[in-house]
């Protein structure tokens, strides 16, 4: 069975940033949104648009390869940090690269997944676990 990746979940402004019973937040995070999923045998890395990613980010697969397991999936941000902060104009350079150049890119500005969500897990879906 085929998995098809859900819609992204988007924020949503508020005018006070009281949270009430049962609610969470999370950081705004300066970077791409991304959903990373692996198969047998390859790592997926989706924009929210369902953009290909990978071949722009080759620091993020390889290592992602080794670390979930199969039919796994997260949604997260891909961010760059430079010393203190995030670089989003480091992260933009590296979106059109491929090939040497993304390796290359990934040398200079190495970038980060920041997972938020577990959709996925061993192909169990997740999204409806507390």
């Amino acid at each position: 069975m085929t998995w098809s990746q859900p819609e992204p979940m988007l924020t949503t402004p508020v005018p006070t940033p009281d949270l009430g019973p049962g609610w969470a937040d999370e950081p705004k995070w300066d970077g791409f949104r991304a959903l990373l999923h692996t198969d047998p045998g390859r790592v997926v890395l989706h924009s929210r648009h369902d953009t290909e990613m990978a071949p722009a980010f080759p620091d993020i697969t390889p290592a992602t390869a080794v670390q979930l397991p199969d039919a796994t999936a997260l949604d997260g941000e891909l961010v760059v940090w430079e010393g203190n902060r995030f670089a989003f104009e480091r992260l933009q350079n590296r979106l059109q690269r491929r090939g040497a150049a993304a390796a290359q890119a990934a040398e200079e500005w190495p970038v980060h997944f920041v997972a938020f969500d577990l959709l996925r897990l061993s192909g169990a879906d997740t999204t409806a676990w507390p």
